[in-house]
């Protein structure tokens, strides 16, 4: 009895401080520099630092720049997650049994390995104007020459960045849905629905796809979060204006003119206010899902 106490009495002093070191070590930093950032905003801190004053913040109403990077970054965010989420449905439902052994069940994990500048790198290699996919089609006579292929590089509505992140996005969320397949006993809850009349469209509708999309939507949330604020595909692949959030940040924020530094850190406090929500979404959802 007496071990058991001491022993639980360790376990719990080892969770505290557990606890106090990843207060100290992850969320102090963050918060300082939050903080720093909302007061280089304002004027209260840097080297352009006057006082406090708004006047940085009234530029959001004047030049839209800021404004129409976070819509480019919000759609193409958007874009990758809904995307990559209805391939992901199909190619697992389609190729469950095949994802737990064999060959697909091991280089399916191989593009979610990829770090992110040689993903951009490869994409850029594929897509550009001089790249493999522009030679393949003026060898299939497709095209008559390479420079005549459709620019994916750079584009506008950021198309390359779209094809690369579902590179990775895509085979990720075929694992994961796979796996809750199997952890949700779906096979079990299909045999009860087909049991009861239900038809394998009807299955699909009510049963397995909305239980798959409830299950995965934290995880959904946070993925559109990482695309959001993805910096080495949009930094090569995404066009020049509108730039990415984390592109424009980074190049306000390195510019030998002082004064674009408060719009990189307004950048910074937008960007982390909305994924702050965006957890908070994703945090109460699963909670409530575990409740039920």
């Amino acid at each position: 009895m007496i071990s058991g106490r001491m022993s639980s009495r360790n376990n719990g002093g080892i969770e505290r401080a557990g606890f106090l070191l990843f207060v100290a070590v992850a969320l102090l930093p963050i918060g300082a520099s939050i903080l720093y950032a909302v007061a280089y905003s304002l004027g209260l801190a840097g080297l352009l630092g006057e006082g406090f004053t708004l006047g940085h913040w009234s530029r959001l109403g004047e030049d839209f720049e800021i404004v129409r990077s976070f819509a480019m970054s919000i759609g193409v965010a958007l874009a990758v997650v809904m995307f990559s989420v209805a391939v992901a449905l199909g190619l697992s439902l389609a190729l469950r049994r095949s994802l737990r052994s064999g060959g697909l069940g091991y280089t399916i994990y191989l593009p979610i390995a990829l770090p992110g500048t040689v993903l951009a790198f490869l994409f850029f290699q594929i897509l550009s104007g001089a790249g493999l996919l522009a030679r393949i089609t003026a060898a299939l006579g497709i095209i008559s020459d390479p420079s005549g292929f459709p620019g994916l590089v750079n584009d506008p509505y950021g198309i390359g960045i779209i094809l690369a992140e579902m590179f990775v996005a895509v085979p990720f969320f075929t694992i994961l849905f796979a796996q809750l397949h199997d952890a949700e006993r779906l096979p079990e809850l299909r045999g009860l629905a087909e049991s009861l009349g239900a038809g394998r469209m009807d299955l699909l509708r009510r049963v397995v796809v909305p239980l798959l999309l409830r299950r995965a939507f934290p995880t959904i949330i946070l993925t559109f979060i990482g695309v959001l604020g993805a910096y080495e595909v949009p930094l090569l692949l995404g066009p020049s204006t509108p730039q990415m959030i984390s592109v424009l940040t980074m190049r306000k924020y390195a510019r030998f003119d002082l004064a674009q530094k408060p719009e990189a850190f307004i950048c910074a406090i937008l960007y982390t206010a909305l994924a702050l929500a965006l957890v908070a979404l994703a945090y109460s959802r699963a909670r409530k899902d575990d409740e039920a």
